[in-house]
């Protein structure tokens, strides 16, 4: 086990390592279509996502875009970005940390997929309120969350990667702070590779 204080200041550094061996090795299967479609149908047809760590963009904002949405992907990994503007340059894709986010626009879904869980309990803390600001009312915010307050060890390609979570209770006052609802809250979703999802809707 490595220590995590120390992982969670690498994730960046980790996922600009292996950009091309990730974006070579992820799945294209869609596990998570059921989660997406859902998520989707929260949002206006031909509305604006913004699809917050979005790696490479395949086949996450891929598939939104195919569903007709105009997604934004940003990611603090440089090397992730470069890929997704090589495969699909015709996209909107910028480098940007989720943790100083500002784009001063407001759009009608936020997805934050694998992503979110890298940063620690206070970063979640304070990026939760940050990504509704970035959300028009009545639009859906979604994370993958791990099962509960602590922390953990992954791994991306050969390397180990840092995961963190909150309580439900404490990732709802946190959203209700911010002016938003839990809309479902499912933890170890076996027909989602095991991943614990949170889906809320601004009000």
């Amino acid at each position: 086990m490595s220590d995590l204080g120390e992982l969670a200041g690498r994730v960046l550094e980790v996922y600009e390592r292996n950009a091309a061996r990730y974006d070579r090795e992820r799945s294209r299967v869609l596990f998570e279509r059921g989660w997406l479609d859902r998520f989707a149908g929260m949002i206006p047809g031909g509305g604006r996502v913004l699809d917050v760590g979005c790696g490479t963009g395949a086949p996450m904002a891929d598939y939104l875009a195919g569903l007709g949405f105009a997604v934004t992907g940003v990611d603090g990994a440089a090397a992730m970005i470069e890929i997704a503007r090589a495969r699909r340059p015709e996209g909107d894709w910028r480098v940007a940390d989720m943790r100083a986010l500002s784009l001063e626009e407001r759009f009608d879904g936020v997805l934050a997929w694998d992503s979110f869980f890298h940063l620690t309990r206070d970063e979640q803390r304070q990026v939760v309120p940050r990504l509704l600001r970035h959300l028009r009312p009545g639009g859906p915010l979604m994370l993958t969350v791990g099962p509960g307050d602590g922390e953990a060890e992954g791994c991306v390609g050969d390397e180990p990667i840092y995961h963190a979570s909150l309580e439900g209770e404490e990732y709802a006052s946190l959203l209700h702070e911010g002016g938003a609802e839990v809309v479902a809250y499912v933890l170890n979703d076996e027909t989602c590779g095991g991943h614990g999802i949170l889906l809320a809707r601004k009000l």
